[in-house]
């Protein structure tokens, strides 16, 4: 598995219904796309959930590199360099991913939470950790689906979660979920990856 996620922050006084009407418009293009696990539609609002700044940022889980890359390199990522310019892409190693407790209901709101893997301690011990964060938040009330991935460029874990009330049961930057393109998410591997 493999994580990936590039951010697009507007202006303060932006008009975030175009991002809701290019959802809209485009979400389905992904719906059967191959190799992706999931990909969640986000935005964040200004003063919504606490975010200081207006932004659109999905995130994906590939369950191939293949078809990851037909979307960098394929065609399916221009659309955002031709409207918006090419935004830096984040990508991280999968550790682990976990069906939530309410994973047949749909997706309200996503969690991001990005944290240093500190120098100076075993990361296999913090990987670990991490794996068994992900299964603890897969099984809290409203957990749609869970995952952790590591940046060993930066030593950056990433949580990402998805759940299907507005009052996530994770801390992190809260999303709202315009769409969930999921054509591959029953073959996105469960558990520890290693």
């Amino acid at each position: 598995m493999h994580a990936l996620q590039y951010e697009l922050t507007l202006p303060a006084d932006y008009d975030m219904g175009i991002v809701r009407d290019r959802v809209a418009r485009r979400g389905h293009l992904l719906d059967a796309w191959p190799g992706l696990g999931v990909k969640a539609y986000l935005v964040r609002e200004r003063g919504v959930h606490g975010s200081p700044v207006n932004q659109y940022a999905p995130f994906y889980l590939w369950n191939t590199v293949e078809g990851m890359n037909a979307f960098l390199w394929g065609g399916g990522f221009q659309g955002i360099a031709d409207d918006f310019g090419r935004p830096p892409v984040r990508q991280w190693t999968g550790l682990a991913y976990e069906e939530g407790v309410a994973a047949d209901a749909p997706a309200a709101v996503a969690v991001r939470h990005r944290r240093p893997v500190p120098d100076g301690v075993r990361v296999g011990e913090t990987a670990e950790e991490a794996v068994e964060e992900c299964g603890r938040l897969a099984g809290r009330d409203g957990a749609v689906l869970t995952a952790v991935a590591v940046d060993t460029a930066r030593w950056e874990l990433v949580h990402f979660s998805l759940w299907a009330r507005d009052a996530p049961g994770a801390d992190g930057e809260v999303f709202q979920v315009l769409h969930l393109s999921a054509p591959e998410r029953d073959a996105l591997p469960r558990g520890r990856r290693w």
